[in-house]
């Protein structure tokens, strides 16, 4: 089957579209982080939003096309199961999300309040989401949607890149799960901002989307072990491959120490308390060496543990 093809003018559409709780989120250069990162850094913050993380723009751009009565089924680390689940109930669409029952607690306790049913199940996400697709097989009435697959979550993500266009970025650093948040920024700089160097931040501990880009072919993981939940792949999504392979220039990875470092830094300077995927951004920038100046990142959650809270606030 031919992956399907992501749209410049459907990510224009839904950066209209979107419902504004998740739009025009604040983006700024900030002095402190830059000198700490040596470099004019740019900081887009998408965590001050009614599910804390960009998730929700895919998600609502997404739903408009799914009718109300029809019931979801998805598998999340959380985020996207949030950003369903808020997405749906305003249309008044059930929601089944299948986590593992590893998965953040807090992210869980957030999914059932915004009205999903939430089914624990198998040791990480993506022994989850195979629960979800036999759930699915078993009650064809339902919609299985996968984040990573469904190019209109890539394109309503992808408005991120509309709202950061008047902006001179020399490097984008993006964090990679499924895909969908980089393959839709990367469509929509590579025609409006060619110049920009896309590039991909995955986990050392869970590296199967870098191996991919990198091979051209999905390339699964043993394990995915990173504290970074939000983008611990172990099987990547083969169409979100494809669309990388289109968009993305470089896919590096960082430690968990750099992880943990990023953490704090931004804490100190920006005064965000943040789940370990939404700093791997930062991560990258300690770690690693850009070329194209100045670096922009995205802090893509902020629905971290009540455990990690506790550690970043003692």
């Amino acid at each position: 089957m031919p992956t399907p093809r992501l749209s410049l003018e459907s990510i224009e559409w839904a950066s209209e579209l979107i419902d504004p709780a998740f739009l025009h989120t604040p983006q700024f250069v900030h002095t402190g982080l830059s000198r700490r990162l040596g470099r004019d850094t740019l900081i887009k913050v998408e965590t001050l939003n009614p599910i804390g993380s960009f998730k929700g723009r895919g998600a609502d751009h997404f739903m408009r096309g799914v009718p109300a009565d029809r019931q979801v089924v998805c598998a999340s680390a959380g985020n996207f199961g949030q950003a369903v689940a808020y997405a749906a109930r305003a249309r008044g669409t059930a929601v089944t999300v299948f986590a593992a029952t590893s998965a953040n607690q807090a992210k869980v306790a957030a999914m059932r309040e915004l009205g999903a049913r939430v089914e624990l199940t198998g040791a990480d996400f993506d022994e989850a989401k195979a629960e979800a697709r036999a759930y699915v097989e078993r009650h064809p009435e339902c919609l299985f949607v996968e984040d990573g697959h469904e190019p209109r979550i890539a394109e309503g993500a992808g408005t991120i890149a509309v709202e950061l266009a008047p902006m001179d970025v020399g490097t984008m650093l993006v964090p990679v799960g499924n895909g969908a948040l980089i393959s839709g920024i990367g469509c929509w700089m590579k025609a409006r901002s060619p110049h920009t160097r896309i590039v991909g931040v995955c986990a050392a501990g869970a590296p199967a989307m870098a191996h991919s880009w990198r091979e051209g072919r999905p390339v699964s993981s043993p394990q995915a072990a990173t504290a970074a939940d939000g983008i611990a792949v172990r099987v990547p999504v083969p169409v979100a491959v494809d669309w990388m392979r289109e968009y993305v220039d470089d896919v590096v990875l960082v430690s968990e120490e750099a992880i943990r470092e990023a953490l704090v830094v931004v804490r100190d300077t920006l005064g965000l308390l943040v789940e370990p995927s939404g700093a791997v951004g930062i991560a990258a920038a300690l770690q690693h060496e850009f070329a194209d100046a100045p670096l922009a990142t995205i802090i893509t959650g902020g629905n971290l543990s009540d455990d990690l809270r506790a550690k970043l606030t003692s």
